[in-house]
């Protein structure tokens, strides 16, 4: 029987980007490190110029500067064909994808990416589909749900609260950066994993406290089945996520009749076509 998933070899994937939607967005900067497994790690980095001014909010996050980037970044079509050719080896030697919200937004806008600058789809480039992917948002509002907002500016489910909330001590003066959140993720899915994989007695006391937790759905699977379930986890939390925002008692200045929120995950089609 081959060794738990969160010991097996991870890569993570992350990317910094120039707005919050994965459709319009493009790439400024890109980290792929390849850890576990009992290999060293490898890491890969990209500072990309994508053509295009910022949103300023994005610039905000991650400091990267229109000027910096047309001065340093590789220009964007080389950029996008690079990473898709190391993702693309990733994902032909079976290695999973791994990320903070990578099923949300990161693989959605690498494939917006490739077909814009390559003329494919990610799944097209790989010529296979995505069928190995570990999203640490999607196991830790499994695992451990129902948690409250930290304060106004940060969320119950962010990268920060994630990280800290399995023990991972969390530099905000490094946050934001490709290379950090992307190491961040698979370090937290590999707590994740082993809190799974540990007797339920002998796991944290803060996991015994919680009302409800579910670690144990992590438990003895395969990657391929973890992706699997992912699929519905994420579907039912937008499921819920939609139908909050359309109870008027409950989403109150949030309230939205008409919300759509769509569940499909890891992939979007382009303009949320589709069933």
């Amino acid at each position: 029987m081959s060794a738990p998933w969160h010991v097996q070899r991870m890569a993570a994937l992350d990317f910094e980007s120039s707005d919050k939607d994965a459709d319009t967005a493009r790439i400024v900067s890109c980290a792929l490190i390849l850890v576990g497994g009992g290999l060293t790690t490898d890491m890969s980095a990209w500072t990309v110029n994508p053509g295009i001014a910022q949103e300023p909010g994005a610039i905000a996050v991650h400091g990267l500067t229109d000027e910096y980037l047309a001065e340093h970044g590789t220009p964007a079509e080389q950029a996008i064909g690079e990473i898709a050719k190391s993702v693309t080896e990733v994902v032909a030697a079976g290695i999973p994808l791994v990320g903070h919200n990578i099923g949300g937004y990161d693989l959605n806008l690498l494939d917006r990416e490739c077909r814009r600058h390559l003329g494919d789809s990610l799944e097209g480039i790989c010529r296979q589909p995505l069928a190995r992917v570990i999203d640490t948002m999607v196991l830790d509002r499994q695992c451990a749900p129902f948690r409250k907002r930290i304060s106004e500016t940060q969320g119950p489910y962010q990268m920060r609260t994630t990280a800290e909330t399995y023990g991972l001590k969390w530099d905000e003066n490094q946050a934001h950066g490709a290379a950090y959140d992307a190491l961040m993720s698979v370090r937290a899915a590999y707590k994740m994993g082993a809190i799974a994989h540990t007797p339920y007695r002998e796991r944290p006391e803060w996991v015994l406290a919680l009302r409800t937790n579910r670690f144990n759905s992590l438990r003895d699977v395969t990657v391929e089945e973890l992706h699997e379930r992912q699929i519905g986890w994420y579907r039912e939390d937008a499921a819920n996520y939609q139908a909050w925002l359309r109870n008027e008692k409950k989403a109150k200045e949030k309230y939205d009749p008409d919300a759509v929120i769509d569940g499909r995950w890891p992939l979007r089609p382009v303009g949320g076509d589709g069933p």
